[in-house]
């Protein structure tokens, strides 16, 4: 799986550049699912308006299912284990990409794996995974305690780690909503192992296990 880790979603030129590159053809000629899951466990997002937003490509500021896609589809993870796996696993194994919502990262997490997307994961060797915020966190090796409102009925705070570095999105100068540098810099303190700390105009593209930080903004290396 080729990943394309956003803290806001393709904000600009470079991001949706290099998404196109990832997909070896137009936006336009390409399929995508969008993921919803992880907003209904954040305290701030839940049910409603905003997922809704997420799903019709009405968040002007995240662009993610507005890109102009041949093809839009809603994959709902909290929906797949009462289905029979034949209904939506061929769909993902033919669709160019996965949008996944920001929200509550270890939600999204749970319902990956309750799902049975992770195990699937390994076999979508072409497919191309675009997360915002949350949607990027879960597949790094750990997020740390401030990113955690939500935890799973067995206590586990760990994330997929099919990446070796943990990410601080929503870097933002003093006084701005979001994660100061300070903010970040306390918060990687805390993570045992690589981490970046990214603006929303910064995505981190892993293909093959190479990583490039794609920038028209700010972001930084912290450990």
């Amino acid at each position: 799986m080729k990943l394309l880790l956003t803290s806001g979603g393709v904000t600009n030129a470079s991001i949706r550049d290099a998404l196109v590159e990832m997909l070896g053809k137009p936006i336009a000629d390409s399929s995508a699912l969008c993921i919803p899951t992880a907003m209904y466990g954040h305290p701030r997002n839940g049910p409603g308006e905003r997922a809704w937003r997420f799903i019709s490509g009405q968040q002007p500021g995240n662009p993610m299912v507005d890109l102009g896609w041949r093809s839009m589809g809603v994959l709902e993870l909290t929906a797949l284990p009462s289905i029979d796996q034949g209904l939506w696993v061929p769909r993902v194994r033919e669709t160019d990409v996965l949008l996944v919502a920001g929200g509550d990262v270890l939600y999204l997490c749970h319902w990956m794996q309750e799902s049975g997307l992770t195990d699937l994961l390994p076999s979508l060797s072409d497919t191309v995974w675009v997360g915002l915020s949350a949607g990027s966190m879960v597949m790094t090796r750990e997020v740390g305690e401030d990113f955690i409102q939500w935890r799973p009925p067995t206590g586990d705070d760990s994330t997929l780690g099919l990446v070796d570095f943990s990410i601080c999105p929503h870097l933002v100068s003093d006084g701005m909503p979001g994660n100061t540098m300070a903010e970040a810099e306390q918060w990687a303190a805390g993570i045992s192992g690589p981490a970046y700390a990214i603006d929303d105009q910064t995505a981190i593209k892993v293909v093959d296990g190479t990583i490039e930080v794609v920038s028209e903004g700010h972001w930084k290396q912290l450990v």
